[in-house]
């Protein structure tokens, strides 16, 4: 079904002198003036992965006056820059609005007949990862952590229900989403803040 957009007439013909007027006209003018005639949330993508791909789309996509906007912000602006005791806080406060933005307002209500998701991760040693062909480092998903990547450990997306950082997928969690096809872009696209709140920086 087609989504319908009424326009007034005297918008479209301003918009249309704007834009043919200028002798030079940025990618920004041109944003701004279409928004201002057909408002800003039409051109935004439908997808919210195509909306929240970083940590400042999160944010953006539930306003500043979010209670987990609120909070991060609060907590900022209230601690000393590169405190690494507080590396894992912060990343939580992140990524609680990276699933909060994700979930497009569903929240988890945990009933018993109500499936939720989580982005999994495993560890590997570095010797783990030398021995892999670059078949298993690509079906394992092997994905760069930053400066988490040592010569001790790095880390991967996997499924798992044994390992050492195990927990039962039947205990709720704060940061899970509403789909697994969310889950795995979560876990891919924010990586290093989930490893910032999983792994002990060195």
């Amino acid at each position: 079904m087609k989504e319908v957009i009424e326009v007034k007439r005297d918008d479209l013909r301003e918009l249309y002198q704007v834009l043919t007027n200028y002798p030079a006209i940025s990618k920004e003018q041109v944003q701004n003036e279409m928004h201002k005639v057909f408002g800003e949330d039409t051109f935004k993508p439908k997808d919210i992965m195509e909306r929240v791909k970083t940590f400042e789309d999160a944010c953006r996509e539930l306003g500043e006056e979010h209670p987990f906007v609120r909070s991060y912000n609060g907590y900022t602006n209230n601690i000393h820059e590169n405190n690494k005791n507080d590396t894992d806080i912060l990343a939580y406060l992140k990524l609680r609005i990276i699933c909060a933005a994700l979930n497009e307002g569903w929240e988890p209500q945990f009933t018993e007949d109500e499936w939720r998701y989580y982005p999994w991760f495993w560890l590997y040693t570095q010797k783990e990862i030398n021995d892999m062909d670059e078949d298993e480092k690509t079906d394992r998903r092997l994905m760069s952590t930053g400066e988490y990547q040592t010569g001790h450990a790095g880390l991967a997306c996997a499924t798992s229900d044994n390992a050492p950082s195990t927990a039962n997928a039947s205990v709720g969690s704060r940061l899970c989403l509403k789909s697994d096809t969310l889950a795995v872009y979560c876990g891919k696209q924010f990586i290093n803040i989930w490893a910032d709140f999983c792994l002990i920086r060195k």
